[in-house]
């Protein structure tokens, strides 16, 4: 097998079983009362609890977070934004922006993730993308870069003026885990308070975040978004952090979110503890003449695991077969660690020669962006 071919090899098995790890073992938590619901661990995108994860429903504001994302990657968060009449007249939740104001394109994230405004939604859409459409285009395809299956945007606020708006709980739960890597987002999400100046008048705008979990309720809660309409009902998106155990909780359509989302921490917290498989480094245990000694994996190997499941989890190491054409002109990538839990298959990470070029620092997506575009022949240059 050449080159090429090992790398799009490891690029699937890396794409199969990074984005999130399916349960083996998901059990009930007690009390939610959800149509839709779901726990996922936000470092190694273990599923802890399911209910209806996979169904299609409409979703409200909580939408907000894609909007949100995709504005921090793809706008200067410097930039002024003049709010349209468009923007201006949106209907539902609102910041009361009036035509022809101007506000930072910053100061508009935060009224759209803790005031929920739909008319900063449709001003930060129109300055980022251009346009509504335009920017709808960059959110879907965000989505399926982050490898939401089950979703469609129709706008960057979530209200019901659209029947093919949809999501999972689980695509929901994909894009809290892809949001909770930057750290822009980190910090509008976590913010209870947030002021920002008002062009129009003697005060200042002052936004508190509907998030109650946050606020109020859970005191391991770092983050979230709240949303509301007639038809989704009451959908929430919400982060939690306990003793460096961090989690993603979604519901849609629940009527008790607040107490759901609190019964399912306290479930996941209290059941699963993260275990290291590997440290990162040298790999000792590739006893092969030809590997031993060189290569070695660039982050720990860590899986949630429930006590009892110790046992069952096991790690163990393919490697290309060592070739003269190998051996002369080693690739980045020589082999792959394979998790494994009741010798079923969770997911693998690439092993790298100590020659690889790729550099320690640099972040899993650009790596992996490298090896898709050797991986279709396009250079770097375009």
């Amino acid at each position: 097998m050449n080159d090429r071919k090992w790398i799009a090899y490891f690029l699937t098995f890396f794409l199969l079983g990074s984005v999130c790890f399916r349960p083996w073992d998901v059990q009930a938590a007690p009390g939610v009362s959800a149509h839709s619901a779901i726990l996922m661990d936000q470092e190694t995108g273990r599923v802890l609890y399911e209910k209806n994860a996979e169904q299609q429903m409409k979703i409200a504001s909580i939408t907000k977070i894609m909007t949100a994302i995709v504005a921090i990657e793809s706008g200067d968060l410097q930039d002024t934004v003049t709010v349209s009449s468009n923007a201006a007249g949106t209907e539902g939740s609102s910041l009361y922006l009036v035509a022809g104001q101007k506000m930072k394109l910053e100061d508009l994230l935060y009224g759209l993730m803790l005031r929920s405004g739909n008319d900063s939604a449709v001003a930060i859409a129109e300055h980022v993308g251009g346009s509504l459409e335009g920017f709808v285009y960059l959110m879907n395809q965000k989505a399926e870069e982050i490898g939401m299956e089950n979703t469609n945007f129709d706008n960057p606020h979530g209200l019901d003026d659209s029947d093919t708006h949809l999501s999972t709980s689980y695509d929901m739960a994909l894009l809290m885990k892809y949001s909770m890597n930057n750290e822009t987002f980190q910090e509008i999400s976590s913010t209870e308070v947030h002021k920002a100046p008002n062009p129009n008048g003697d005060w200042d705008y002052s936004w508190h975040n509907k998030n109650r979990l946050l606020t109020q309720l859970y005191e391991y809660c770092t983050g979230g978004k709240t949303g509301y309409t007639k038809l989704a009902k009451r959908t929430l998106v919400t982060t939690a952090e306990k003793d460096g155990e961090k989690l993603i909780a979604v519901t849609l359509n629940g009527p008790d979110d607040w107490n759901d989302h609190i019964s399912m921490y306290e479930y996941g917290f209290d059941q699963f503890d993260y275990y290291v498989l590997a440290k990162k480094g040298s790999l000792s245990e590739i006893k092969d003449s030809y590997y031993k000694g060189k290569v070695y994996i660039k982050h720990e190997i860590k899986y949630s695991i429930k006590e009892l499941e110790k046992e069952k989890i096991r790690i163990h190491y393919q490697m290309n077969k060592p070739t003269e054409k190998l051996q002369t002109n080693p690739p980045e990538i020589v082999g792959r660690a394979i998790v494994e839990i009741d010798k079923k298959e969770l997911f693998s990470v690439p092993i790298y020669f100590e020659t690889s070029s790729v550099k320690e620092d640099d972040p899993w997506w650009k790596i992996w962006k490298k090896l898709f575009f050797i991986t279709i022949g396009v250079s770097s240059n375009g």
